[in-house]
């Protein structure tokens, strides 16, 4: 299980997934794939889903789906306009529910202006599915003139984050270990693409976006800063943590910046823009906690540091591994 985050599964990826898939080298690791045919330019992503529970507040493995493909695409300054749904469903699943999960995923598509294109379905014997697993690949138009990469960060740039972090992660927990001091806790599992069109819109010289998923707003900075060749400096005074994950936090002895986010974006920009893209965010109504965390600095020793609020320094490592298996 430790290989699907964190350090765990960068490890597994460069020493066995890519030099088998990809033996030329993939370069920049993004979060969809930016292609040209005459006159546009697309990005294509994939994901899948294999939450536990399969509902949770806030959300469900349905709109998980939608969602983490519509964002992966929104990164790259793309509209999202085709989905593709697979799914891989248990013996036994309850027709109701799953009327219920896919009636979920669609209502994300519709409300994005996203079709669903083509699918598949695969039945697997009872106990082998947890339920249900989805799959969902998406292709977007790039918005002309945006040239989005985790390797674009600049020394001097200022990082922000669109939202409140860990609220994801911590739901799923609570509603897996049914922690009563936590039931409060709502995912935050919402498309994109709407409050990052403004943001670009506003700041079309946006330097980077990417959603902080697995392993939370740390592994997203350290992936930036190590693909950019710099250093990243946050502010750990900064971030906004909401009550209920900081109380779960404390509690359980986990770190809000490892915990996984489904509706919130790390932003790089240059800094004569940051005044504009914190205004864009905030005249959205996904956006208003929006806040400056942090600056790119020149690179050193660590790729990400964390200013702690006691005022010292400290390295801001990738997590190991998989905090919280099954969380998208």
């Amino acid at each position: 299980m430790s290989h699907g985050s964190g350090k765990g599964s960068m490890e597994l990826l460069e020493t066995v997934v890519f030099p088998a898939l990809v033996p030329g080298g993939v370069g920049t690791l993004e979060d969809a794939f930016i292609f040209d045919i005459p006159g546009r330019r697309f990005a294509f992503t994939t994901d899948s889903f294999v939450v536990s529970p399969l509902e949770f507040p806030g959300g469900d493995i349905g709109k998980l789906a939608a969602c983490g493909t519509i964002n992966d695409l929104s990164m790259m300054a793309a509209k999202p306009i085709l989905l593709s749904v697979a799914l891989i469903l248990e013996e036994g699943l309850d027709i109701a529910f799953l009327a219920k999960m896919l009636h979920s995923l669609h209502a994300v598509c519709a409300s994005q202006g996203v079709r669903i294109a083509c699918g598949d379905t695969k039945v697997v014997d009872r106990g082998k599915a947890d339920g249900m697993f989805i799959n969902t690949s998406g292709i977007g138009i790039v918005k002309v003139g945006i040239s989005l990469s985790a390797a674009n960060a600049r020394a001097g740039d200022i990082v922000i984050v669109s939202g409140g972090i860990g609220l994801h992660g911590t739901t799923v927990l609570a509603q897996r270990k049914n922690l009563h001091f936590a039931t409060a806790a709502v995912s935050d599992c919402a498309p994109l693409f709407s409050l990052s069109d403004a943001l670009l819109s506003a700041v079309p010289l946006t330097r980077t976006l990417r959603d902080a998923t697995r392993g939370g707003l740390a592994a997203v900075v350290y992936e930036i800063a190590r693909a950019s060749k710099a250093c990243i400096v946050i502010d750990e005074a900064s971030v906004p943590v909401p009550k209920v994950v900081r109380g779960a936090c404390a509690f359980l002895g986990m770190d809000p910046l490892h915990i996984a986010n489904e509706g919130r974006f790390i932003a790089i920009v240059p800094p004569e823009s940051a005044g504009a893209a914190i205004a864009a965010l905030h005249a959205h109504p996904d956006g208003r906690d929006a806040c400056v965390i942090g600056t790119v600095t020149p690179a050193g020793r660590f790729p990400a540091l964390l200013t702690t609020a006691i005022g010292g320094t400290r390295p801001l490592e990738m997590p190991p591994g998989e905090l919280l298996p099954r969380i998208c």
